[in-house]
């Protein structure tokens, strides 16, 4: 058996697998990343494991990493409620009752100290995905850390807050779009 070459497969899968990625997760920017992480397995599978039909190897892998994907976005959609008309109007209210903003400091300082009491590079992965805006892919790059490893990170920032903060304290903090 030959030995696979990553660059002849990638010319001869690359567009393909892309086009399935996206079929399977219907955002390109999700596809991209999939692509991607796709490609890094394949390499670090090809060590320890015989393959002998490369192509479905690839498309298994990227099918495994798109399913990873999109359960991993359905359970941050769970941990995160979406934001009620009547939550956005108190929210767009400049005028709020002086109750309510007592109540929104309150809940501030306590998702400040949660993020606080978060591991150092779990809080720098939390504030460069959630307050700066950065996708995963982009944190993971910057802190030269796989994105899987971003996303873990964010998961364990996010359930360790909800606990701390309740589901209420925490409505904005995980609508920040999932990249």
């Amino acid at each position: 058996m030959q030995p696979i070459s990553i660059d002849a497969l990638h010319r001869r899968e690359g567009a393909k697998l892309r086009r399935f990625l996206l079929r399977l997760l219907g955002n390109p920017a999700d596809a991209a990343d999939a692509h991607q992480e796709t490609y890094l397995r394949l390499l670090a599978a090809l060590p320890r494991t015989r393959v002998e039909r490369p192509s479905a190897f690839l498309f298994q892998i990227a099918s495994n990493v798109a399913l990873r994907m999109r359960n991993r976005q359905r359970l941050e959609g769970r941990l995160f409620q979406a934001v009620s008309e009547a939550d956005l109007a108190g929210i767009a209210d400049g005028y709020a009752l002086p109750e309510r903003q007592a109540i929104a400091r309150q809940d501030l300082r306590r998702l400040a100290a949660a993020v606080d009491a978060l591991p150092p590079r779990c809080r720098e992965v939390f504030l460069l995905a959630r307050i700066d805006g950065l996708a995963n892919g982009e944190v993971a790059q910057r802190l030269g850390i796989s994105r899987n490893m971003v996303e873990k990170h964010l998961i364990r920032a996010l359930l360790h807050c909800r606990r701390l903060c309740g589901a209420a304290g925490l409505r904005d903090v995980g609508r920040s779009a999932d990249r």
